[in-house]
């Protein structure tokens, strides 16, 4: 993502801070209907998640566009069952763009060595920083599990159920204070 985006897509996000920024309890709450509605959509998501060492969970990622867009959510990183650090993940682009969609994107750290260089990042592009794998589903929508090598693996849903062909190219997590 160039500066000039990131600068554009920032401006447009500080002026609408305040509809987005959800509090610590609510974020939480999102984060558990958010859980739940993706293990209920995947046995394999589900079956990740028992083995990965860090799950992050932005519950609600809310993209809005007219030739300039922008993306903000919050959420959590889940280690051991417990909220470990809250994050946001910012987003800008320009091009043909028109509208305002919803989803929710969970990654599963899958090695520990993927976990700690997040961990230790003071900024984490999804699409650039690490190996990232989108979870890609078979016929009938069942993804092979035993067929996954990267350390992560990011699912992107909406209320709608999984999306396909999805990027995370250009979203920029950043640890914040809740």
């Amino acid at each position: 993502m160039s500066k000039l985006t990131t600068i554009i897509a920032a401006t447009l996000l500080v002026f609408s801070q305040v509809g987005f920024t959800a509090s610590k309890d609510e974020i939480d709450a999102e984060i558990k209907a958010a859980l739940d509605e993706l293990y209920k959509t995947s046995a394999a998501a589900k079956e990740l998640s028992s083995k990965a060492k860090g799950v992050l969970v932005f519950p609600s990622i809310v993209k809005a566009g007219f030739v300039i867009g922008g993306a903000y959510g919050e959420g959590a990183l889940i280690i051991d069952g417990k909220k470990v650090q809250y994050y946001d993940n910012i987003s800008g682009s320009i091009g043909f763009q028109l509208g305002v969609e919803k989803r929710s994107e969970v990654y599963m750290f899958l090695k520990a060595d993927a976990l700690k260089e997040f961990r230790s990042a003071s900024g984490w592009s999804g699409g650039g920083d690490a190996s990232v794998a989108v979870a890609v589903w078979g016929a009938g929508g069942v993804a092979n599990v035993e067929s996954i090598k990267e350390p992560v693996v990011a699912f992107v849903f909406s209320p709608k159920g999984l999306m396909y062909n999805l990027t995370l190219e250009g979203s920029k997590i950043n640890k914040i204070d809740k």
